[in-house]
């Protein structure tokens, strides 16, 4: 989920963005239709005046239906149509209310003010595309159609609304359509992370994403170029200190004392021993994935091991099953296990190892004297407790570069005399 966070992101602000828009939307139409309904519902007040008027004065029908056709208005006589309308029409609004009418009489008293109370309610009705108004008395009841009025209309609402939503839902769609470069500029990186130095980061865009990808190629090109440069030095050096100690080796055998002779191959030996550890640290280093990590036995690459260390298998104790297997470099995770022999046979007090597993671990455990400082001191190049043994201090360095080439790191305890070093 967290490599694709910023897809989840915009997708989430379309979704909460058109969420909003259509709740506006909604909300505005129901206001706005309660709006224009309350609006023509005002028309009541002028059709209850004229009824009225009809009622009161006793007013002929025809007298009726003439004033109501001033106001585009009539009066719906068919039953069948106004139980029709009054059964399946949808009531948009009612209202009751009293009507007061006030009259001047003369009688023997004198003239007085009569009072006339009338109960009325007012139904508006939508019925067939047709508004209609139904007035209500105590007595009688009339249904009358308004040719004026037509019932609300949303479609100019509706083509705003979609065109909003075409909108918003575009812009997004053109977002989404810049990242896809961001994506393809993604995977070739991871490309060139996993080794593939020949990708090609170059694109014509020049937008933000077109401008950081020709930086990472200006980058990846420069990289490239100090990564040969390199090579070719160390391959240059390698080449140029192993033929003088070749040389200085067949020379080494034409002196007449022995002594010299052996002083001066003890020199050499050193010095190729150096060359071929800083060859190691150099491809240890530089490793850049795990093409060459193959799956092998454990205890075939610890045999390995200690063929290449060339101590008496007698002093090295393998407690490991045939069956456990690892990812691994088998090269570097022998020399890794070499080294560690190498390092009990010097410092340990019966020069004898045990390797056994110990919780899923690797572990090295030999009888001596616990460390005097830190494992952190000992895995930096060229550090060591006692420079009197033959040790350039590379040992652990190496050891623990290796390991952290692997995705382990090297650990040490100290249990009843017992030193133990941890692959983990």
């Amino acid at each position: 989920m967290k490599r694709h966070a910023v897809l989840i992101t915009i997708l989430f602000a379309l979704t909460v963005s058109l969420a909003s828009v259509s709740a506006i939307f909604w909300e505005f139409y129901k206001l706005n239709k309660q709006q224009y309904i309350d609006h023509i519902f005002t028309k009541y007040s002028v059709i209850t005046q004229i009824y009225r008027n009809h009622q009161q004065k006793n007013h002929s029908e025809i007298m009726l239906d003439a004033n109501l056709a001033v106001y585009k208005m009539q009066i719906t006589k068919n039953e069948e149509e106004q139980n029709c309308v009054i059964t399946n029409g949808k009531i948009l609004k009612r209202e009751g209310f009293e009507s007061l009418n006030s009259s001047f009489l003369i009688d023997g008293g004198g003239i007085y003010r009569k009072d006339i109370v009338t109960k009325l309610r007012a139904t508006m009705i939508e019925h067939k595309q047709g508004i209609y108004f139904y007035i209500q008395t105590q007595s009688a009841g009339i249904l009358i159609k308004d040719g004026s009025l037509k019932v609300y209309n949303y479609l100019s609402m509706f083509y705003t609304y979609i065109t909003i939503f075409l909108i918003i839902s575009t812009s997004f769609v053109l977002v989404l359509q810049k990242l896809r470069p961001l994506i393809r500029l993604r995977r070739k990186i991871a490309l060139y992370g996993d080794g593939n130095m020949d990708i090609s980061f170059k694109t014509k865009s020049y937008d933000e994403i077109g401008l950081v990808s020709n930086e990472i190629e200006s980058t990846r090109q420069y990289v490239n170029n100090l990564l040969e440069s390199r090579t070719l030095f160390l391959r240059n050096l390698m080449h140029e200190l192993k033929t003088p100690i070749a040389k200085g080796t067949i020379a080494t055998q034409m002196l007449d004392s022995q002594k010299q002779r052996d002083r001066f191959s003890s020199i050499f030996t050193r010095l190729e021993n150096l060359v071929t550890e800083f060859a190691l640290i150099e491809e240890v280093t530089s490793i850049d994935d795990k093409r060459d990590f193959k799956e092998y036995r454990l205890v075939d690459i610890i045999d390995g091991a200690v063929d290449i260390s060339m101590v008496d298998r007698s002093n090295v104790n393998i407690d490991i099953s045939c069956d456990t297997k690892i990812m691994a470099n088998y090269r570097l995770y022998s020399t890794a296990i070499k080294n560690m022999i190498d390092n009990a046979m010097k410092y340990s007090d019966d020069s004898k190892i045990k390797i056994l597993l110990l919780n899923d671990e690797l572990s090295f455990e030999s009888k001596g004297q616990c460390l005097s400082n830190p494992l952190s001191y000992y895995i930096e190049p060229f550090t060591k407790d006692n420079p009197s043994k033959n040790s350039f201090g590379l040992g652990l360095y190496l050891v623990d570069s290796i390991l952290k080439a692997h995705g382990e790191v090297l650990a040490h305890e100290y249990e009843n005399g017992v030193n133990r070093f941890i692959f983990a």
